[in-house]
């Protein structure tokens, strides 16, 4: 029998090992996105159909990219994605779970008020709580969220992740209104969903 103190050493050691699997963002945060990689984005953007406004893209690319940089300061972001979580949960840190990312990405990026893009939120791992994430994902007007770009900068603690929907490999995502239905039942899901706080400046 392993005791007490052993399964502790054991636990930081398992913790360790997977904080060290995340990319960490060093002691004065993660660096703000270069102009190649705005560019790269927002020809992705652009790539999701032809009747994506080319400014639309631009813009959505500089936006994400800024206000990803904009949060990690807020968020306080100096560590890997588990530990972040887990002083969050501690309430060491103020925000940085993936659905604070999601939600404030997505907020932001909505007053833009875009013609010719359209922005949902996803859920992966939804039956775990445990392994469950959150993301935001911007398409083409009228687009299903699997024919867009992922906008996640949890996911490498605070640099943005960002791929085509169907080229992830790490997580199945699934439209957070239907989530939400089948852990709420469709009339509590309608009223959760109509409310959602203004979007931070």
């Amino acid at each position: 029998m392993i005791a007490p103190r052993a399964l502790r050493l054991l636990s930081l050691l398992a913790f360790g090992l997977l904080a060290a699997c995340a990319q960490a963002p060093g002691p004065n945060g993660p660096p703000p996105g270069t102009p190649q990689e705005v560019a790269q984005l927002a020809q992705a953007i652009q790539n999701l159909g032809p009747d994506v406004d080319p400014e639309e893209a631009q813009r959505a690319a500089q936006v994400t990219y800024a206000y990803t940089h904009q949060l990690a300061q807020e968020y306080q972001i100096t560590d890997p994605p588990l530990i972040h979580n887990t002083k969050v949960n501690l309430g060491t840190k103020p925000r940085g779970l993936c659905w604070h990312w999601a939600r404030d990405i997505e907020l932001r990026l909505r007053k833009e008020n875009f013609q010719t893009l359209d922005l949902h939120r996803a859920v992966a791992n939804h039956n775990n709580m445990r392994l469950e994430h959150s993301t935001a994902i911007i398409s083409s007007k009228g687009a299903a969220l699997h024919d867009g770009v992922i906008l996640d900068p949890w996911r490498k603690g605070g640099v943005l992740f960002w791929s085509p929907v169907r080229e992830d490999k790490r997580y199945d995502w699934y439209s957070r209104d239907q989530v939400l239905a089948e852990k709420l039942g469709h009339d509590q899901a309608v009223r959760f969903l109509t409310y959602e706080p203004e979007a931070p400046s």
